[in-house]
């Protein structure tokens, strides 16, 4: 999840249990595409074996729980938690369709009490930079794990060095109205661009062996097979749909949202290739272990 910019916590369940949650499943595969090679990175990293055990953090559709229960087995457990009541259930869909033993929970990764034994290993798609106090929050999921235990997330590293976020965002501001920036720190997609302040956090929380690597990927945003037959229009409309900035569009006058509309559109298209709209992606790929 990547799409609001700072809320609380009661407000991040009440957003992804509304309209925002439901784009995100309309639109889940193509944002599974597109972000692939992050859930690769984590995945890889983390080696999942059989029969061990996992919980995928603000896992979505759950994309992420189902490759790691492909290792897992169901000699042992990857839990999906997340709060999204549409996420949740079609990622129980999609892994029944599947015949893939991921299981799935609504619950808050921050604060529920998890059963059964200790955790072999967390992970996270962009899930763990929304929590309302992170401090409390990676503490107590410290706790879920056994000694020993590892975990690895991906988090965005600052805007400018994300070109799917600004590019389109600075084209959609010529004629938008600029929200007010979020206080630093502040719960959204970048809270956690600032290495050392993610090393405070998770030797805080009591992690060892920590690890924050550099991880830059291409992005391609719409492609030319997709159901808008034109990868100009199919980035177009992920923008728009579930896009970090898609709720600047709401209150806009026709004409307004028109004139945005079409610089996005003339923005996305300089970066039109023979393979799609392609843009840059980059994160911290953060690992540790308990």
């Amino acid at each position: 999840m990547s799409e609001q910019t700072s809320l609380s916590n009661d407000d991040q369940i009440k957003y992804w249990n509304g309209r925002s949650g439901e784009k995100w499943v309309a639109n889940q595969a193509r944002m599974d595409r597109v972000l692939a090679p992050y859930s690769q990175a984590v995945i890889e990293t983390l080696a999942p074996e059989k029969g061990e055990r996992a919980i995928d953090i603000g896992c979505g559709c759950g994309v992420t729980t189902r490759a790691i229960a492909e290792r897992t087995g169901k000699e042992g457990l990857a839990l999906g938690v997340d709060v999204s009541r549409p996420m949740i259930e079609h990622a129980r869909a999609l892994a029944a369709a599947e015949n893939n033993p991921a299981e799935f929970l609504l619950a808050d990764a921050s604060s529920h009490i998890f059963d059964g034994p200790g955790f072999d290993m967390l992970a996270s798609r962009f899930g763990v930079m929304f929590f309302a106090d992170p401090d409390a929050a990676f503490a107590h999921l410290h706790g879920t794990m056994k000694p020993g235990g590892r975990l690895a997330f991906v988090c965005w590293r600052p805007l400018t060095e994300n070109s799917w976020f600004h590019v389109p965002l600075f084209a959609a501001l010529e004629h938008v109205e600029a929200p007010e920036p979020p206080a630093p720190g502040a719960p959204g997609p970048f809270a956690f661009q600032d290495k050392d302040r993610v090393n405070a956090i998770l030797s805080g929380a009591g992690f060892g062996d920590i690890s924050i690597d550099q991880l830059d990927a291409e992005m391609t945003m719409g492609r030319t097979d997709s159901d808008a037959g034109d990868a100009v229009e199919d980035a177009l409309h992920q923008s728009l749909e579930v896009g970090p900035f898609s709720r600047l569009f709401v209150d806009l006058d026709d004409t307004a949202r028109e004139k945005a509309i079409g610089a996005v559109r003339k923005a996305l298209a300089a970066h039109n290739t023979d393979r799609g709209v392609v843009l840059n992606g980059s994160v911290w790929l953060v690992t540790a272990n308990a």
